[in-house]
């Protein structure tokens, strides 16, 4: 698969110009990459593309992934930052999502981890069936006590075709109500911005200079580029492309020296929807005069419009030009973002 993608990225170079801010290595498992593997695809994206200083290199790795002599091997190989999917800290809780990982483990990955890498983040996974306030307080607890310079933290999403979805289905398994998912939310950002970390984004909280390029980028509306099977890219303005996701269909097309892909073109109203979706999530919110220069005047009275039937709800206020979520409301971004879309 390494040399498929170097083709693949041999094909795309002139899709982005501009120096490369991040190189991240994730989706599905990357960590099965040997650390030569790994560092013989920096070495190759060095060579092609222009690269800023000190450029983010993040790798996922899960608990059962970890060993001294693998992160040793990978940091030489050129990693410097990682994102370990911890997910819980509760064996239950992790039984229930089906990771091959147990609570030992977790611990142990982020004590080695922390040895090693200065940088790096940690995932957690909050609403999940049956857990409690003080469940879900000691959870950030135990992660809190590492000092990681990072964590995302997510609402538990149940997939279909899973052992979870079914169980639920069957009424085996009783999903959290939703407002005690909320409530584990906001106890969240309370925690967190205790112990100085900055909610910078919906799911992300940082310490300063600590915040991730490469989800950052993705927030502002940059360009990407994703190599491998089902990768998406984004050509920061109107085309989103993503990969066959069938491996061999995948490496077929390269044999041939093609690519199998799909895309679609945004319309203005798509980029102006998506613009608040992510935006709104941020720490920076919306700017008004970002939608004036970008979508034009007409959007730019619209969104003041949709936003002045929340302002007396005061789930949103005006920070200067930028349109905010209020602290109390943050938990309800996605639907209010939603409600000031363009239909």
């Amino acid at each position: 698969m390494g040399e498929a993608m170097k083709k693949e990225l041999t094909i795309r170079t002139n899709e982005i110009n501009l120096p490369l801010e991040s190189i991240y290595f994730g989706g599905g498992s990357p960590s099965l990459l040997s650390p030569q593997e790994i560092g013989n695809l920096i070495d190759f994206i060095t060579k092609k593309f222009k690269l800023i200083p000190n450029v983010e290199v993040t790798l996922e790795v899960n608990p059962d992934d970890v060993s001294a002599e693998y992160l040793s091997g990978i940091k030489a190989a050129g990693i410097n930052r990682l994102s370990l999917g911890v997910q819980s800290f509760s064996n239950r809780d992790l039984e229930l999502m089906n990771r091959a990982h147990d609570r030992n483990q977790a611990l142990k990955s982020l004590e080695l981890i922390g040895k090693i890498f200065n940088n790096y983040t940690l995932d957690l996974i909050y609403g999940m069936p049956y857990s409690t306030l003080g469940e879900w307080e000691e959870n950030i607890n135990t992660a809190l006590s590492f000092n990681p310079p990072h964590l995302s933290s997510y609402a538990l999403t149940v997939e279909e075709k899973t052992a979870l979805h079914h169980q639920i289905e069957k009424g085996i398994v009783l999903p959290l109500p939703e407002e005690e998912v909320a409530k584990q939310y906001q106890f969240l950002i309370y925690k967190m911005e205790e112990f100085g970390y900055v909610n910078y984004e919906f799911s992300n909280f940082g310490k300063p200079n600590y915040f991730s390029v490469n989800n950052q980028n993705y927030w502002e509306g940059k360009p990407y580029l994703g190599i491998g099977p089902s990768a998406h890219s984004y050509d920061g303005e109107r085309i989103r492309k993503w990969n066959v996701s069938n491996n061999h269909s995948y490496l077929k097309s390269l044999k041939d020296g093609e690519l199998s892909f799909e895309k679609e073109e945004l319309t203005l109203k798509d980029r102006y929807n998506e613009y608040l979706m992510t935006g709104l999530r941020t720490l920076e919110g919306v700017s008004l005069d970002h939608v004036k220069k970008h979508f034009g005047q007409r959007y730019a009275l619209y969104l003041e419009e949709q936003a002045e039937r929340h302002l007396a709800e005061h789930f949103f206020y005006w920070d200067g030009d930028h349109l905010k979520i209020s602290q109390s409301a943050k938990f309800l971004t996605d639907g209010l973002a939603a409600d000031l879309f363009r239909v």
